[in-house]
């Protein structure tokens, strides 16, 4: 059986390396980041179990769904309390709540061996687990935002913007009046303040509101390419992994 572990805290991943080891189990790689994990995976032969924490350091994991196809099982470690993960329904093997019990990790495996899944029928609905993450009756989500423009501050309302996006290690927002402003904190940040009911994650890049998109046009690899009112300064590529997603979305 080959095992991955993905998680940002280090002595947790040797600890969780040990545990597997007294199970004769050899961990063939520990990767720390969405950025490493992606750099693997599209490198290396893609294991039978990856034990991935739910939150990494550079962003959350499911991020590694979006840009490219995992053809593992998985087994999610989390802190997150047992009551909230029992409310999803993951197509994963399993889920460990940290710090990870011995017996737990046992069970996890023993699971894992009797039901040894094709690769094929592995799969990971990223919006089950954004929901592991965002109480949709508490949470509030942002309705406008302030941002300095030279000596000036504009308020933004929420619904003015076409698309948040990423570009040169800054995030940016474009409005309707067809203009750009500069962010203060990563996309990541702003996607979990975002009404997942009017803004889609469409790829690492992009997030778009739903009234913004002027049109949905097949391309290739089975991507869908997204024509918006105003921002025309670069594509916007719905990949792969996410198209089932944004096609419930956008229903």
């Amino acid at each position: 059986m080959n095992v991955l572990i993905i998680e940002d805290e280090k002595p947790a991943a040797r600890r969780l390396n040990r545990m597997l080891s007294e199970l004769d189990i050899e961990v063939q790689q520990m990767l720390h980041s969405v950025e490493e994990s992606l750099n693997w995976l599209q490198n290396n032969k893609h294991p039978d179990l990856i034990f991935l924490d739910i939150q990494l350091s550079d962003g959350l994991s499911f991020e590694i769904f979006e840009e490219i196809e995992v053809k593992s099982a998985i087994i999610f470690t989390t802190a997150y309390d047992e009551y909230a993960l029992k409310a999803f329904k993951l197509n994963s093997i399993d889920y460990l709540l940290k710090p990870i019990d011995d017996d737990e990790l046992t069970s996890a495996v023993n699971q894992f061996k009797e039901q040894q899944p094709k690769q094929s029928d592995v799969q990971v609905n990223l919006d089950d687990i954004r929901k592991l993450l965002i109480n949709p009756v508490d949470r509030k989500f942002k309705k406008r935002l302030s941002i300095k423009v030279g000596q000036h501050i504009k308020i933004i309302h929420i619904d003015e913007i076409e698309c948040f996006y990423s570009e040169n290690k800054s995030t940016y927002i474009h409005t309707k009046e067809n203009r750009n402003f500069l962010l203060d904190n990563s996309l990541e940040n702003w996607q979990e303040q975002l009404d997942p009911e009017h803004f889609f994650r469409v790829n690492r890049t992009f997030i778009v509101h739903i009234n913004a998109i002027k049109d949905i046009i097949a391309y290739s690899n089975s991507r869908l390419k997204l024509v918006l009112h105003s921002y025309k300064d670069s594509e916007i590529i719905v990949s792969r992994e996410r198209v089932k997603d944004f096609k419930n979305w956008i229903d």
